[in-house]
């Protein structure tokens, strides 16, 4: 087996074992061979996972680079790094913190669940195994976290609350509306209807229960032992949590020599610098140049603001329809598949962020979705939509994880792996910039949201690593947010629990879009009248979700 074909073998078998240990995610990407399992989060599991990694790196790290093509060496680098990562992360057992209202095990089930269809027969009776079956995931996640707390890492007090409201807002939820029981089933089958019965009896005599149980773990376990409000970052538990904090930064970031002091430090002079531009667009906006002012104004003018999720919805349509016809002019590739718009379920709204997307499944039964979150209208500024929907769908994530997904001549983890958090939000975030570029937002008030969109993720620089380095408490987040952020106050507070939830996720997407930026003008300097910016952006979208470093060695090539 040559170089070319062992590399290939080796990022096939790789990315096999992750969805194996990930079925739901597959069945999310359009892979159905895994229909009828259920995540296994035991022990037992996680230690055949990573004595299976271990093999692959070994093989990975065998192969001589110099014998490959450049867009092998793309591969390997890739392939290498992840495979990497993954092992480091799955290492220090993240399952046994997994109860939060992000990326909790419940918390990722009843997010994936509106998502799910069954194409054909088989996936639907498929399917149904699976739903038998979690209950005893759910219990397997109880296990874990019962371990955790034995070893000292109890959760952050919030983060369990907010996860006891979604699984009480799931568990109140009419039947006849569940996600599990209602999800597409085939076209014109002549089963469906003893389908459906069954999927209703699953849920409601198994399904539901088995939430409910885990919910009393929760309640009963994990809250009386959680962490409060003042000590809500992972320093407080010691040498074990600035350990688990340094392993998030390393794979959310994909940079193994960036510390938290230095991204702090980082986060401060980008929300200084950004004082400026709020001077600018305030002034004549509203005639005032303090930012504290300009503030008050976008937070409080209820002209500024939402009466209707209704009209949410209406103006994130507008944007992508604007941002689709201009997308010629700046991408030489361009997605096959579509973008749904959908609201945000309602059960998960008030603990849900302001939008999220879900990328297309590979098998095409499934677009790309960009979820709208309606709850609480009032509190959601006009302002920021336009730079959420060019975040979330085009020409942000919709457009790259769908180019991703569509690449030819790659390995499937290229096309489909989420892994490298810097460049798959630091992409989003840089495209809200572009937008602006594009001729997308449609005024000053429009330009305020993009605005307000960059200092948000600059202050989370300085909020996660706040909370989870230097031992801030969720007040003092709150209120630096409160003082650097023109957001909700609603939102605010959603973030912030989210940062507490998810450690280090939040600071990738400064990270990643500064890297971009920094990239896109070296290659401008150096090519001069020369530099394309059709072919600067198919170039960097054109390998799938990389890394940080393999974005330079990228960017160097043009």
């Amino acid at each position: 087996m040559d170089s070319h074909d062992g590399l290939i073998d080796l990022a096939e078998r790789y990315w096999d074992s992750v969805l194996e240990a990930a079925p739901s995610e597959a069945t999310l990407l359009g892979d159905r061979r895994f229909d009828d399992r259920i995540e296994d989060y035991s022990q037992e599991a996680d230690d055949r996972l990573l004595a299976i990694w271990r093999d692959l790196l070994a093989g990975v790290e065998a192969l001589d680079p110099a014998g490959l093509s450049e867009r092998d060496r793309t591969t390997h680098s890739l392939l290498r790094a992840e495979l990497d990562s993954a092992i480091d992360y799955r290492a220090w057992r993240p399952v046994e913190l997994a109860s939060d209202q992000m990326d909790g095990v419940h918390a990722l089930l009843l997010t994936a669940a509106p998502q799910l269809n069954a194409p054909r027969p088989e996936n639907a009776e498929a399917l149904v195994r699976r739903l038998r079956q979690i209950g005893t995931a759910l219990e397997q996640a109880a296990h874990r976290f019962r371990a955790g707390l034995a070893a000292g890492r109890t959760p952050a007090r919030v983060a369990i609350e907010r996860s006891l409201n979604q699984l009480d807002g799931y568990l109140a939820s009419d039947l006849e509306s569940d996600p599990f029981a209602t999800f597409p089933g085939p076209p014109g089958w002549d089963g469906e209807k003893q389908w459906r019965a069954t999927l209703a009896e699953v849920t409601g005599d198994i399904v539901r229960p088995a939430f409910g149980k885990y919910r009393q773990m929760l309640a009963e376990e994990l809250l009386p032992a959680a962490r409060p409000d003042d000590r809500a970052g992972l320093c407080w538990l010691g040498p074990d949590g600035e350990d688990i904090y340094r392993r998030l930064l390393r794979r959310h970031t994909t940079l193994a020599d960036l510390g938290a002091d230095e991204i702090h430090e980082l986060g401060l002079a980008e929300i200084d610098r950004l004082r400026a531009e709020y001077a600018e667009l305030g002034g004549r906006m509203f005639g005032l140049t303090e930012q504290a002012e300009i503030f008050e104004r976008l937070r409080t003018d209820p002209e500024l603001h939402y009466s209707t999720g209704e009209q949410i919805m209406t103006d994130a349509g507008e944007a992508l329809t604007a941002a689709e016809r201009e997308m010629p002019n700046w991408f030489g590739r361009l997605p096959r598949q579509s973008c749904d718009i959908v609201p945000v379920p309602a059960f998960l709204a008030a603990d849900a962020p302001a939008a999220y997307y879900f990328p297309p499944a590979a098998d095409g039964s499934r677009p790309g979705t960009y979820f709208v979150n309606q709850h609480d209208p009032a509190d959601q500024p006009r302002y920021q939509t336009a730079a959420v929907a060019y975040h979330e769908a085009i020409p942000g994530h919709h457009l790259q994880l769908t180019i991703a997904s569509e690449l030819e001549n790659v390995p499937r983890f290229q096309r489909q792996s989420l892994s490298n958090t810097a460049f798959v939000e630091g992409w989003a975030l840089y495209t809200e910039r572009l937008a602006d570029e594009m001729g997308l937002y449609a005024d000053d008030l429009a330009r305020l949201g993009m605005l307000a969109a960059d200092s948000f993720r600059s202050c989370r620089l300085v909020v996660d690593t706040g909370l989870h380095a230097k031992g801030w408490s969720r007040r003092q987040a709150l209120d630096y947010m409160i003082a650097t952020v023109p957001i909700g106050l609603t939102e605010i507070n959603s973030e912030i629990d989210r940062y507490i939830a998810i450690p280090g996720q939040a600071v990738a997407y400064k990270i990643g879009q500064l890297e971009i930026r920094r990239q896109r003008a070296e290659v401008a300097k150096r090519l001069g009248n020369a530099f394309d910016i059709k072919a600067f952006h198919d170039t960097v979208l054109g390998s799938g979700s990389i890394s940080l470093p393999v974005l330079r060695e990228l960017a160097a090539s043009l």
